[in-house]
C-alpha cells in the first residue's frame, strides 16, 4: 500500500520543521561538513546535533561517511539547496508584504 503524495509531502515538511535541521541543511548545501564543523557553526549540544542528523539520515536527506576519525555529512539530494532558496524567496516576499501592511495600518508611508 503506497502513501498518497500529499501525505508524503506533509511528512517531508515535518522533517524540515526544526530550526536546527534547517540550519544543518543550509550548511550542508554549501559543502560537506564534519560533525565538529557543524558544532562550530550551530549553537547546539552535541547530543542534539546527533539527534537532528539522525532524523535527516533516516529520511535520506543527508548521508554520512567516515574520513579517518571524523564523520562527514553531505546532502544526498541536491534539490534541497533549491528548496531552501525558494523558502528564502517566499519568506522575503511575506515579510515585505507584512511590512507594507503594517505601514498601511499605522498610516506611515
Amino acid at each position: 500500500m503506497s502513501v498518497p503524495l500529499y501525505q508524503a509531502k506533509a511528512e517531508f515538511f515535518r522533517t524540515l520543521g526544526h530550526p536546527a535541521r534547517i540550519r544543518i541543511l543550509e550548511l550542508l548545501s554549501e559543502r560537506d561538513h564534519a560533525v565538529h564543523e557543524l558544532l562550530d557553526r550551530i549553537e547546539i549540544e552535541p547530543s542534539n546535533l546527533s539527534q537532528q542528523l539522525g532524523v535527516l539520515r533516516r529520511t535520506s536527506l543527508v548521508v554520512s561517511r567516515r574520513e579517518g576519525a571524523e564523520v562527514v555529512y553531505a546532502v544526498s539530494v541536491p534539490e534541497v539547496h533549491d528548496l531552501l532558496l525558494a523558502a528564502r524567496r517566499i519568506l522575503s516576499g511575506v515579510i515585505a508584504a507584512q511590512g507594507e501592511l503594517g505601514s498601511e495600518l499605522s498610516g506611515t508611508p
